[in-house]
């Protein structure tokens, strides 16, 4: 029972850093496809995760439109 929660939990963790990872990657960078890989890789440690949304948040805007 516990393991399904926390698979799921998983899954939705790993989607939403994703997203936010991509949805960030098209303002503040000029590839937000790979953004949004980088941000997939670092689901799976979740610190990293959390630090890699942190840093996109932060950045400039990117001039490219």
């Amino acid at each position: 029972m516990y393991s399904i929660i926390l698979i799921a939990a998983f899954l939705l963790f790993s989607i939403f850093v994703t997203w936010s990872a991509y949805r960030l990657g098209q303002n503040k960078t000029e590839n937000a496809r790979t953004a949004a890989i980088i941000g997939f890789v670092l689901a799976f440690f979740p610190p990293f995760a959390l630090v890699y949304l942190l840093i996109l948040l932060l950045k400039k805007d990117s001039a490219i439109v």
